[in-house]
């Protein structure tokens, strides 16, 4: 039933905490809003305008206190879970001597504000802002706000102030910076709302990772972020399936986890019980009684360091700890008896701790090595290192005595350990490769079995082995004359690191695309073109044959191996394989159904199958993408060459960010770059890089403006023409915005059916994409908190919108003599 969610944040075990409470059933009439002139009393509540959440007084079962709060409407009273408490800290009391009701009113200073029955204030909202024209609203995401009827600005809302429950639609982390903490945090008991023992929140860890601590000490873990998923969470899913991405900037000291409920029929919530289990829950109008289908922790080992340090807990068997192979237990008799919190120490000395020149002269030293454990939780306190792959990684790990472990996780890259490793788990599905170090006398013990058991099969195969020789030795020989052919074609990208990349060979390429056939071809780009095709395995395929007439070359072909065979984010699209044949350069990548975005937005019959939630849904996964390449990846990538035609779009109109060809690297300190090479689409560049040759993430965040505009209006920027005041899509939209009409720049084909707020907020956001200075610009990391509508927007200055504004005649008159312009990009020819 419903989304099956897998993911790490804080929730798991026990009984599904649902509180039973006391509601009076009479009620005011069912409105979502509050305004100065109105009040709530005990027995009247608010209703979100779809009948989703309700706001009202209730009382807890067993408890004669009285609180104010948002629960589920359509949900038996007998099973309700209030979502959220405003005065949870300050209860309130009924006595003989109050002169009237409790309320919920708005005072003369805007401020939202609780009153008992001697009209004393028991909690208010506290904005600094006064206010006479503010309201109240109750949505159907369970939010409520205090709002400026007049401005539209939102002074206050519940989801920054959370309880003990987390909606899709709220953000939970934390700013360092600011010094704010969005946490969870659990009710005391199941009767008493107030905060109790357990908080549910991130580390500052690098990457983050999700946390249930018990006062000061760690009960769960979730392992660290990849990109997509929580690693340390075994069943988790990744990508849209989970609903969950998490947003976070070092240089901020912000990380925040939002998460998106894509079935509007159910009402999904997540909440922190008063024992410290945090769950999911799913019901709908089918199954009102709402279910558990996520928690954590669920099992023994769930529990943070349950087997001490180098202790390794298995829920499947018994007993559930056992130390890490190397090592023993601190304490035999503690181990025997459950006890294992004191975990295990190391059998032998590592040589490096050893006083190795006696060793080292008498020719007897041994080098440390590592010995691989599969499917693991990795280990609490790593430290992050940027690494260029794993042998660097392991090379570091060897060099540094105080390293005793490293892990090379795809999407983290380079973990290592020093100290005690705590909090390990051994999965039986996913989890992550950890290298332990150990002495060479520990390895060696298993390389002597290891011998006797290769020489034993080697002599017993050499009779079957002679049959084939014959035949396999001219098999060989072709193969090895073939290989040396494509070694000597990889000289021209000897730099690259394909080892973790197949190689496909051509014939296979040849028959999987019937030979390049005219019918299977899907599209040309400046790389060349690209065919549909089908592989042995049946599997669907886009093959992008670079042209031996193409602007771009051997640096774009190899940019697009080295960094895509690197990157995983399910908005970026996944290269399956290369092939390198004498002339023949081609990348091989997943079939994207739907073909690229263009196809859809520019086509006049097509684009009505993109309605605004489709639209909205892919400007938040491009955002999330990009977000990826620049703050989340370890490479951090300048992709150069963001546009709507290198937007591909999968079965379920899923966006994967395509065409690497442009994109440059940088380092984690670099925040700028120059180049002669001036490559890219006009009307995408940004003024500072089409001008000068400078690029920034902030460039980036220019195209992203640009294909937002595009998004909203249905309009090309680079075809744009409405009249002579306005040569480009973004003056137009400047002198919309600016004139309060921005809602004339919509879609035709959405009018009457998008959310119209959300659409000009994605107007103002992308104005504020392309401002000309690179200073005012946002960063990816605040562009995705401002479309989850989780942040006020300054308004945008006027762009001059330079380089936008020049028809094609004066773009190829001005570039006639430097540059070379095909259909999807320009090139300045000079070496970079």
């Amino acid at each position: 039933m419903g989304i099956q969610y897998r993911i790490p944040f804080c929730f798991l075990s026990f009984p599904v905490l649902l509180i039973v409470f006391t509601i009076p059933s009479q009620h005011c009439s069912a409105t979502d809003t509050l305004t100065q002139s109105q009040q709530i009393s005990v027995g009247q509540t608010l209703i979100s305008a779809g009948q989703v959440f309700e706001l009202g007084f209730f009382i807890p079962s067993n408890s004669s206190k009285q609180y104010v709060g948002i629960w589920p409407k359509n949900i038996p009273i007998n099973d309700r879970k209030v979502v959220w408490v405003a005065n949870r800290e300050n209860p309130l009391t009924v006595t003989a001597t109050d002169s009237g009701p409790s309320n919920l009113t708005i005072g003369k200073d805007g401020n939202l504000r609780l009153l008992d029955g001697m009209n004393n204030r028991v909690w208010l909202t506290n904005v600094s802002v006064r206010s006479n024209n503010s309201i109240v609203m109750l949505s159907d995401k369970g939010d409520l706000t205090l709002v400026d009827s007049v401005s539209g600005l939102t002074l206050w809302e519940s989801f920054n102030y959370p309880c003990d429950t987390y909606l899709p639609g709220m953000m939970i982390g934390m700013n360092t910076t600011a010094g704010e903490k969005r946490f969870l945090s659990s009710w005391r008991t199941e009767d008493d709302p107030s905060p109790g023992e357990y908080v549910c929140g991130f580390s500052v860890d690098t990457p983050p990772q999700a946390f249930i601590w018990n006062g000061s000490k760690p009960y769960w873990r979730s392992g660290p972020w990849d990109g997509s998923k929580f690693i340390g969470v075994e069943d988790m899913d990744s990508g849209y399936s989970s609903g969950f991405n998490l947003v976070h900037d070092d240089q901020q000291g912000s990380v925040y986890l939002t998460w998106h409920n894509y079935n509007t029929s159910e009402i999904q919530f997540m909440f922190l019980t008063p024992d410290g289990t945090l769950k999911i829950m799913v019901g709908n109008e089918q199954v009102k009684n709402p279910y558990v289908n996520w928690m954590a922790p669920r099992n023994r080992c769930d529990i943070y360091g349950v087997c001490g340090p180098f202790g390794v807990c298995n829920n499947n068997t018994s007993p559930n700890c056992e130390c890490l192979k190397g090592f023993v237990p601190s304490s035999t008799e503690e181990w025997w008896k459950g006890n294992w919190a004191g975990g295990c120490v190391r059998k032998t000395e590592l040589l490096c701790e050893k006083n190795t020149s006696s060793l080292a002269s008498s020719g007897k030293a041994q080098n440390d090595g590592f010995w691989k454990l599969s499917s693991m939780k990795l280990p609490d306190h790593y430290e992050y290192l940027y690494a260029e792959d794993s042998s660097g990684c392991q090379q570091w790990c060897l060099s540094n005595c105080s390293c005793v472990a490293y892990a090379y996780v795809t999407g983290i890259h380079c973990m290592v350990w020093s100290g005690g490793l705590m909090d390990i788990q051994q999965f039986s599905l996913a989890g992550n490769d950890l290298f332990l170090r150990l002495s060479y006398s520990e390895l060696g013990k298993d390389m002597k079995n290891k011998k006797f058991f290769i020489s034993f099969t080697t002599i017993s195969g050499v009779a079957l082995l002679g049959a084939f020789m014959y035949g396999m030795h001219k098999w060989r020989a072709n193969q090895r004359v073939k290989r040396e052919n494509m070694r000597k074609d990889f000289k021209m990208v000897d730099s690259m690191d394909t080892s973790e990349l197949p190689i496909i060979d051509f014939d296979k390429i040849l028959v999987a695309t019937d030979n390049f056939s005219t019918t299977n071809k899907l599209g040309e780009g400046g790389f060349g073109p690209v065919y549909k095709g089908r592989l042995e395995d049946g599997q669907q395929v886009a093959v992008k044959r670079l042209s031996r007439h193409s602007g771009q070359g051997v640096e774009e072909f190899k940019n697009e191996i080295v960094l895509i065979s690197k990157l995983q984010h399910r908005n970026l699209v996944r290269l399956l394989g290369c092939c390198i044949e004498g002339e023949e350069k081609l990348l091989v990548y997943e079939y994207m159904t739907n073909k690229s975005l263009d196809t859809f937005l520019f086509d006049a019959t097509k684009r009505v199958k993109l309605d605004w939630t489709k639209r909205f849904h892919i400007i938040q996964g491009i955002a999330r993408g990009l977000l990826y390449l620049h703050r989340d990846s370890y490479l951090r990538v300048i992709h150069r060459d963001l546009k709507v035609s290198n937007i591909l779009l999968d079965n379920d109109m899923n966006p994967k960010i395509s065409d690497f060809g442009l994109a440059r690297t940088f380092r984690v300190t670099q925040e700028l770059a120059n180049t002669h090479r001036v490559m890219g689409t006009f009307g995408y560049m940004s003024p500072e890089y089409a001008m000068r040759g400078l690029f920034s993430e902030k460039s980036d965040v220019y195209s992203f403006g640009v294909l937002l505009l595009e998004m909203v209006s249905g309009v090309r920027n680079t075809s744009f023409h409405y009249h002579e005041k306005y040569l480009s899509l973004l003056g137009y939209a400047w002198e919309l915005y600016n004139e309060g009409q921005a809602s004339d720049l919509v879609d035709e084909v959405m009018v009457g059916s998008c959310s119209l707020s959300e659409v000009m907020r994605c107007v103002r956001i992308g104005l504020l994409c392309v401002q000309d200075h690179v200073a005012d610009r946002p960063t990816m990391s605040i562009v995705v908190l401002m479309l989850s509508n989780e942040m006020d927007l300054p308004h945008p200055k006027q762009p001059t919108f330079s380089i936008p504004s020049l028809s094609d005649a004066d773009l190829r008159s001005q570039c006639n003599k430097i540059c070379s312009i095909n259909e999807a990009s320009l090139s300045i020819i000079e070496g970079r």
